[in-house]
C-alpha cells in the first residue's frame, strides 16, 4: 500500500508549492489528497491560479503518512488561524509522522506549536518571526526528525523529493529525478 500525502489548500496558497508537491509526490508513488480548508470549491491562490481541492478538510478521516503546508502568505496565515488544522497537526505531531511546510506555512507551526525548538527554515520574511520558537536555518530544506521545511517556491522540487525521500527512500528519489531533468 503506498504512502498517503495530504496536502492543505487555502486561499492565498503559493501555487508552485501546492502543484510541485503534488506532481512530485504522485511520481513518487505517493497518494495525494488536496483538502480544502474552506470545503470542495476552488480555491484560487496568490497568483490566481485556481486549484480545486479534492476533498473538504473537514470531511477528512484517515491518516496520513505526511500533511503538507504549501506557503503563501495568505494561505499560510488561513491555516495558522485554523482549529481544525491544529488538530490535524497535533495529531500527526503524536503519532510521529511526517509534518512537511515551506516558505510561509511555518508560521502556522508555530501558530500550532507544533515541533517548537527543532531546527526548521522559512520563508526569509518569516525567519525573525520564528526564530525564538525554533533553532533557525537558513538552508534549502530542513529536515529534524518528521518535520520537513523549506524556504520557497524556487525550492519546491527539493522540498518534494525531501519528502518522497522521507516516505519512500532514495532510490525512488533517483528513479523520479532523471526523467524530470533534476539530477543526472
Amino acid at each position: 500500500m503506498s504512502p498517503k500525502a495530504l496536502v492543505l489548500l487555502a486561499t492565498g496558497a503559493e501555487e508552485m508549492e501546492v502543484v510541485i508537491t503534488v506532481d512530485v509526490l504522485r511520481r513518487g508513488g505517493i497518494s495525494v489528497i488536496m483538502g480544502g480548508l474552506s470545503g470542495k470549491d476552488a480555491v484560487k491562490c496568490s497568483r490566481d491560479v485556481v486549484i480545486v481541492p479534492d476533498i473538504s478538510l473537514s470531511e477528512v478521516k484517515q491518516e496520513f503518512d505526511v500533511i503538507v503546508l504549501p506557503g503563501g502568505l495568505e494561505g499560510a496565515n488561513a491555516l495558522a488561524a485554523s482549529p481544525l488544522v491544529g488538530q490535524l497537526l497535533r495529531q500527526q505531531e503524536d503519532s510521529k509522522r511526517v509534518i512537511a511546510a515551506i516558505c510561509a506555512a511555518p508560521i502556522a507551526l508555530k501558530s500550532h506549536r507544533i515541533g517548537l525548538k527543532k531546527k526548521i527554515t522559512s520563508h526569509p520574511s518569516k525567519a525573525q518571526e520564528l526564530k525564538s520558537d525554533y533553532d533557525y536555518s537558513e538552508d534549502r530544506v530542513v529536515i529534524d526528525g518528521q518535520l520537513i521545511t523549506s524556504r520557497g517556491p524556487g525550492t519546491a522540487f527539493e522540498f518534494a523529493l525531501a519528502i518522497v525521500d522521507k516516505l519512500m527512500g532514495s532510490d525512488k528519489v533517483k528513479e523520479i529525478s532523471v526523467p524530470m531533468i533534476l539530477k543526472e
